[in-house]
């Protein structure tokens, strides 16, 4: 499977996004995908992950209400959508197929996509 991230760009503070994590290969229906950031001079940080099914969620606490994640398995495609975004939440952002282990620590996954850059500032 390979996943490709995109979607970012530049945001005012308070404003909305929505991210796609497009995959290609028949088996992204059954794996389970994790978004993750790192800003700059930060470690990659896990931001949002969703089961394969879509039936589990899981996020960071800092991030609990303001970023939603879902996937549509017929268009194989992943989003996150942003929303109440400030500052601190400019980072690249990644997209990555979950192998195994803590769905929170980026070890746990292969398959990582070139990242798209979201910007929040007026």
């Amino acid at each position: 499977v390979q996943l490709q991230a995109y979607g970012g760009g530049l945001v005012q503070p308070g404003g909305s996004l929505r991210l796609s994590c497009a995959a290609s290969g028949r088996t992204f229906s059954s794996v389970a995908v994790g978004w993750f950031r790192q800003g700059p001079g930060k470690e990659r940080e896990f931001v949002a992950g969703i089961s394969w099914s879509g039936d589990n969620k899981y996020y960071t606490d800092s991030m609990k209400g303001r970023f939603t994640i879902s996937r549509d398995n017929a268009k194989n495609t992943v989003y996150l959508q942003m929303s109440s975004l400030k500052p601190e939440d400019t980072a690249v952002y990644y997209c990555a197929a979950h192998i195994g282990g803590s769905i929170y620590y980026p070890p746990s996954y292969n398959y990582w996509g070139q990242g798209t850059l979201v910007t929040v500032s007026s």
